[in-house]
């Protein structure tokens, strides 16, 4: 390798980190998904059980918008600790085993 290529390759935390990344990515599209279509089917099914065509589902839909954010929020703070755990437990050193 040449010392450019050395420069810029990325080292195990990046990888690391890039992966929970494209993890959390995963999970926030799933979640989004999840309620979208959630709330998509239960306005339909309340709305053709109480006769009120398009207003429940108009409602349920505008309100997951704001659930989708607040799951994202959470999905987001959960990793963002899991990786502070992971990255602290690596910078500890490691105890000595019975060298007295």
């Amino acid at each position: 390798m040449t010392q450019d290529q050395e420069r810029h390759k990325p080292s195990g935390f990046q990888q690391a980190s890039g992966i929970t990344m494209v993890a959390v990515a995963g999970q926030v599209g799933c979640v989004t998904l999840l309620s979208v279509l959630l709330a998509v089917f239960l306005g339909l099914y309340l709305d053709r059980l109480l006769g009120t065509r398009p207003i429940i589902l108009i409602l349920l839909v505008l309100g997951s918008a704001p659930l989708s954010l607040i799951l994202t929020y959470y999905i987001a703070i959960r990793a963002t600790r899991q990786a502070q755990k992971a990255f602290s437990k690596k910078e500890e050193p490691d105890e000595t085993r019975g060298d007295s």
